[in-house]
């Protein structure tokens, strides 16, 4: 069942002060600055009406990819895997160079089969296996489980 309010449990917790305060104009940092710390309380519900008008306000394609991507987080934390690789996909198309939306665009390839037809299994695994290798492309030193992974399963070889 959707957690529509609560849930302290994300994919990537990439999101801290610091973190914020770096990677959105200023105009956005004043419209999300009291609404930030919904995210770190767990109200995903309020914080995803926040993040859609962001997307509304900001113009920036750059920018605009962070948001979207914290807007995949929110619908992957509430199970919906489906909206959460449109908006992935959508904040990939901004900005190529996000490694953490390939990595949890992967993570739900790999985990769909828990949910879905076994038969496609192989299909869903090789698709996770192309989305962390882009990751791991963009960030060698990260994702060591997923490269691991890769090795075990055959599906890529790191020198």
């Amino acid at each position: 069942m959707p957690r529509s309010r609560v849930n302290g449990n994300f994919i990537d917790k990439t999101s801290s002060i610091n973190y914020w305060s770096y990677r959105f104009p200023l105009a956005l940092i004043e419209f999300i600055g009291v609404k930030k710390n919904l995210l770190w309380e767990g109200n995903y519900a309020e914080a995803l009406q926040n993040y859609y008008e962001a997307t509304r306000l900001e113009i920036d394609p750059y920018d605009r990819s962070y948001i979207l991507y914290n807007i995949g987080l929110i619908h992957t934390s509430n199970g919906e895997h489906t909206k959460a690789l449109e908006y992935y996909f959508r904040a990939l198309e901004r900005n190529p160079f996000l490694p953490q939306a390939f990595n949890n665009m992967a993570v739900i390839c790999h985990y769909a089969i828990l949910e879905g037809d076994s038969e496609i299994a192989e299909a869903w695994f090789d698709q996770a296996a192309e989305y962390w290798k882009q990751a791991i492309a963009l960030t060698p030193g990260n994702y060591i489980e997923a490269q691991n992974w890769l090795k075990i399963t055959k599906r890529f070889e790191f020198e």
